[in-house]
C-alpha cells in the first residue's frame, strides 16, 4: 500500500498530467478559474492503469477480480474511461460533491457496473471521505428529484428521508469500498492538512458494452 501512495504522490507533485482540477468542476469549494488562488489543485490523477505497473496490477489482482466475476459475470472489463484515477482530496481548495449516481454520466446497454475504491490513507469526514445512501441502487426516482447537475435535490422533503439514513464508513489504508453505479454518494472537503489519496476503477461484465458514440465508448475497455 505504501509504494502505491508514493507513487501517487509522486505524481501528484511533479507529473499530474492526463489530470482533472477542481476549477474545472465549479462545484462547492472550488476554485473560481485555474487563475484564481489554488487554481492549480488536482482532483484526479487520469489513466491510472498506465500510470504505472502497479497500479494496473493492483486493479487486475485476484482479491478485485474474483468478488467481481461473482458480482458481475465471468467475463468481466476494466474501463479505461470511467473512474480509473487517483482521486485526491487536497487541503484548503478541495470542493463539496453533492449526492450522484455514476450511471446518470455513463452510457452502457445496462446500467451495471461497480466501482471498487482503495484507500491508500485514513479517509474520515474531516478530510473528505465518501458518503453512501444505501439501497439506492435498487430505487427509481424520478427526473424531478435531481437538479440541472443530476444532483440529488436536498430541498425535497423526500429526498431529504433518503439523505437521512446516509452512511459515512471511516477507511484505513488499504480498505477497498465496492459499489454499484446506481448508489447515491457524496464527498466533503478535506478539513485537514494532509492530502487524501484513493484509487478507483470501474468494471462491467464483457457483454455489456458502451453505447457507441458516447464517451464511455471512447477508449476500449481492458479484459481482467
Amino acid at each position: 500500500m505504501r509504494e502505491l501512495r508514493e507513487l501517487a504522490e509522486a505524481d501528484l507533485a511533479g507529473n499530474p498530467s492526463p489530470a482533472e482540477f477542481e476549477a474545472d468542476l465549479h462545484y462547492p469549494g472550488a476554485p473560481a478559474s485555474r487563475e484564481a488562488p489554488g487554481g492549480s489543485t488536482t482532483r484526479r490523477l487520469l489513466q491510472a492503469s498506465t500510470r504505472h505497473p502497479a497500479f494496473r496490477a493492483w486493479a487486475c489482482c485476484p482479491e478485485v477480480v474474483t468478488p467481481l466475476r461473482q458480482l458481475l459475470a465471468p467475463e468481466i472489463m476494466l474501463s479505461r474511461t470511467h473512474h480509473n484515477c487517483v482521486m485526491t482530496k487536497q487541503p484548503r481548495f478541495s470542493s463539496v460533491t453533492g449526492w450522484h449516481q455514476d450511471i446518470r454520466y455513463w452510457s452502457f446497454q445496462r446500467p451495471e457496473l461497480i466501482s471498487v475504491w482503495l484507500a491508500l490513507g485514513r479517509e474520515i469526514p474531516e478530510n473528505g471521505c465518501l458518503s453512501f445512501l444505501p439501497g439506492t441502487h435498487a430505487m427509481e426516482l424520478s427526473r424531478d428529484r435531481l437538479d440541472e447537475g443530476m444532483f440529488l435535490r436536498e430541498d425535497l422533503v423526500e429526498n431529504q428521508k433518503l439523505i437521512a439514513d446516509r452512511v459515512a464508513p471511516a477507511l484505513e489504508p488499504g480498505d477497498v469500498v465496492f459499489f454499484h453505479c446506481r448508489t447515491f454518494h457524496a464527498a466533503g472537503s478535506n478539513r485537514t492538512d494532509e492530502v487524501k489519496l484513493s484509487l478507483v476503477f470501474s468494471y462491467h461484465a464483457a457483454d455489456n458494452l458502451p453505447l457507441p458514440g458516447t464517451r464511455s465508448a471512447s477508449l476500449p475497455p481492458v479484459a481482467v
